[in-house]
C-alpha cells in the first residue's frame, strides 16, 4: 500500500497482513488485527467457537506482589484513540479500557513484531503449515521465503487468544524448539501481566482468559524488506481496528455467539464460499472454520478503509457486501467498537 494509494492499487489487510494488488501482480502480506491472531484452537468444520469463560477473570496480581524487575511489563488502561496516538521507540503495552481482557502490544517496528509473533502465526493459522508442530528457525525462514515474504511483511498485525499462546509455548518446550529473544520476552510479558502462570515444576497454566493483539508503529516504506508502502497513521488505524475486533471476538461470548449465528444461519452457502475464497487467497487456512467467521467479521464490519477491503480486492460486488453487513447488524449486541470516534471518520 503506497503512502497515498494510487487509483489502480488496492490494499488488502489480512489478519495482520496486507497485500497491494496491482494489475498482473499480487504481493501477499499474510493476522490485522486477526488476531489477530492467532487461533490456536483448531476447530472442526462447522464446530462453534469455544465461548470464553463467563466467570470473572482472576485478578491481575498487584505490582507490590511482584518482583521489582517484573513490574515493567504491567499494562496501563488506554482507550483505542490513546493507543492509536502512541508513538514510542520501545514496545508499549496497553489494556483496552472498554475491555481490559484485550491486551495491545504496540511495536515500534514490524521487525520486532515479526520476530515475536511470526512463528506463532505459522502454527496457528497460516495455510500450508503444520498445526501440531512448531517450526524451528530454518523452517520458519524457509516458509516465509517460499511465500515471497520477509519477517516484516509476513503479517502486519496479530491477534491470539492467550490460550493459543500457552499452547505454542508448551508445544515448543515439548519439542525442544529454541525460542528467540523476542518470543521469550512475550512469555515474560504474559507472566508479568498475570495471564500465564508458571508452576513450581515449570509447567505453564492460564490464569486469565485474555486476547493479545498487535499494531506496528509508524514507519516509512522499505521495499527491501517487503514493505512497498509506509505504515502511516491511517494504515495504523486500519490495523488496530481490525485486530481489536478479533480481541472482542475472543473475549466477549455474546459477540462471538452473534458472529457464529451470522456465519452459519444468516449467510447462504454461496456467501460463505465467496468469503472463504477471498480469505484463502490471502493466506488463511480455509479449513479452520473459526478463522473464516472471525476474519469475515473483521473485514466486513471493522475494516472500512477501502484500501484494505473493497469489492475490487475481495471479488465480491458492493451490493452483496452491503447485504452481508446488513445481515450482520441484525440483532447485534451493543458493541463499544462501533462507537469509537476514529480519526478517519469511517
Amino acid at each position: 500500500m503506497p503512502r497515498r494509494p494510487d487509483p489502480d492499487a488496492t490494499v488488502v489487510l489480512r489478519r495482520g497482513a496486507a497485500r497491494r494488488k496491482v494489475p498482473g501482480i499480487a504481493l501477499f502480506f499474510a493476522a490485522l488485527f486477526v488476531a489477530l491472531g492467532g487461533l490456536g484452537l483448531l476447530l472442526r468444520q462447522g464446530e462453534p467457537p469455544a465461548p470464553a469463560p463467563t466467570a470473572p477473570a482472576p485478578t491481575v496480581p498487584a505490582p507490590a506482589a511482584r518482583a521489582p524487575e517484573a513490574t515493567r511489563h504491567l499494562a496501563s488502561l488506554a482507550s483505542p484513540l490513546a493507543i492509536l496516538a502512541n508513538r514510542s521507540e520501545t514496545l508499549a503495552i496497553f489494556r483496552v479500557d472498554a475491555n481490559p481482557r484485550i491486551v495491545v502490544l504496540d511495536f515500534p517496528s514490524l521487525t520486532q513484531q515479526g520476530l515475536m509473533l511470526n512463528r506463532i502465526a505459522a502454527l496457528v493459522e497460516k495455510a500450508g503449515l503444520p498445526r501440531d508442530r512448531v517450526l524451528d528457525d530454518s523452517a520458519l525462514a524457509a516458509a516465509i521465503a517460499e511465500r515471497g515474504e520477509t519477517v516484516e511483511s509476513f503479517y502486519l498485525g496479530h491477534n491470539y487468544r492467550a490460550a493459543d499462546l500457552l499452547s505454542f509455548f508448551s508445544l515448543a518446550s515439548a519439542q525442544g524448539v529454541p525460542l528467540n529473544a523476542e518470543e521469550r520476552l512475550l512469555l515474560t510479558i504474559l507472566s508479568d501481566l498475570g495471564i500465564v502462570l508458571r508452576g513450581p515444576d515449570g509447567a505453564l497454566s492460564l490464569a486469565e482468559p485474555a486476547a493479545i493483539v498487535t499494531v506496528p508503529g509508524v514507519q516509512p516504506a522499505d521495499p527491501s524488506r517487503g514493505l512497498p508502502f509506509a505504515i502511516d497513521a491511517s494504515v495504523r488505524e486500519a490495523i488496530l481496528r481490525h485486530e481489536l475486533s478479533h480481541g472482542e471476538f475472543f473475549t466477549n461470548p455474546a459477540y462471538a455467539a452473534h458472529v457464529a449465528t451470522w456465519w452459519r444461519d444468516r449467510l447462504s452457502p454461496s456467501d460463505r464460499a465467496r468469503l472463504r475464497r477471498f480469505l484463502a487467497e490471502v493466506g488463511y487456512d480455509p479449513e479452520l472454520e473459526e478463522v473464516m467467521m472471525n476474519e469475515s467479521m473483521a473485514y466486513l464490519m471493522h475494516t472500512p478503509d477501502p484500501r484494505f477491503f473493497s469489492p475490487d480486492s475481495s471479488g465480491i460486488d458492493a451490493e452483496t457486501l452491503d447485504r452481508l453487513r446488513a445481515r450482520f447488524l441484525e440483532g447485534m449486541p451493543d458493541l463499544w467498537l462501533m462507537r469509537v470516534p476514529w480519526p478517519s471518520g469511517r
